[in-house]
């Protein structure tokens, strides 16, 4: 016996804030390009390592805009919880993104350590605060948002590590127009590659959690264990699993053992509504399914296994 309440496979956390997504698209490619041509005529890495930080921001929130379209294609009997994992797999392909993108600014940094070319700093350190205010924009695009969906957290990150990035390359234009330090532009190019490294690998690891099942953040299975024992007639509950199928949608299911007097159509059928009531308002948790089992058919169950 189980009781669903709200099976509704349609708009993901994504999806819901898609219009965030295309306009942080939008004007990130637009600063890739303008930072990639301020990259070629001034000749600074953590200009060009920048942009290309921000480069992969688009090709994130693009996947992640691919991902929403896809997760909110129905169900069927193959797939029955429909497309809505491929958000968290576009969420796996950023974090990569990320970290291979990183590791190869880290190299050339290290490399140009030797070189230290001529740079030309007017043209960077605008670049640098067009990006910087770019970054600004889209990042109080997705503040509102970036709670709700894996997808919109990385994006949020991604361009919080923009924003940073951007900084480090103001200050470097800064100092080498000062100074002439010329190497503090293979710097600016490593404090980048160490900013993105962190927030990427945070991501993977929520992916990884979200893949292999692990509970929600913030929901012990104690916790609920306690609320569920709570409802008058519930005897005792085992086999609790909740897990998340993508952002915003976690699922609950666990066998509750009930007092043989109230196992019938009427008592029950309250006693799934008082479930799933306390599941939803106290872990936030609407899709819910309860095997019910009558406490002698429990205790029937232990003498076979003892």
């Amino acid at each position: 016996m189980g009781h669903d309440h709200n099976h509704s496979h349609g708009i993901t956390a994504t999806g819901k804030h898609r219009k965030r997504l295309i306009a942080v698209l939008g004007i990130t490619l637009a600063v890739v390009l303008i930072q990639v041509a301020g990259a070629v005529v001034s000749g600074s890495l953590a200009l060009l390592a920048d942009a290309g930080h921000m480069l992969s921001d688009a090709a994130g929130v693009f996947i992640a805009l691919m991902a929403a379209w896809v997760a909110a294609r129905p169900p069927s009997e193959q797939r029955t919880y429909g497309y809505q994992r491929a958000e968290v797999l576009a969420a796996l392909a950023n974090a990569l993104i990320l970290i291979v993108i990183s590791v190869v600014i880290l190299i050339e940094a290290i490399r140009r350590f030797a070189e230290s070319p001529e740079i030309h700093t007017d043209t960077m350190l605008y670049a640098a605060i067009l990006g910087a205010a770019a970054n600004l924009v889209s990042l109080l695009i997705l503040r509102g948002a970036q709670k709700e969906s894996l997808n919109l957290r990385g994006a949020y990150l991604e361009v919080l590590g923009d924003l940073l990035g951007s900084f480090a390359v103001i200050a470097a234009a800064v100092i080498i127009m000062a100074t002439g330090f010329q190497a503090a532009d293979p710097i600016a190019s490593v404090l980048i590659s160490l900013m993105i490294l962190p927030r990427a690998w945070h991501l993977l690891r929520d992916v990884v959690d979200v893949l292999l099942e692990a509970s929600p953040k913030g929901v012990e299975v104690s916790m609920i264990r306690e609320h569920i024992l709570s409802v008058h007639g519930v005897v005792d509950v085992h086999d609790i699993h909740i897990w998340t199928i993508t952002s915003g949608v976690p699922v609950f299911s666990a066998h509750v053992v009930v007092e043989d007097s109230i196992f019938n159509a009427t008592s029950t059928d309250r006693l799934l509504d008082q479930l799933t009531t306390c599941l939803g308002s106290h872990f936030d948790t609407d899709h819910c399914t309860f095997q019910l089992e009558p406490a002698s058919h429990s205790e029937h169950e232990t003498h076979q296994h003892a």
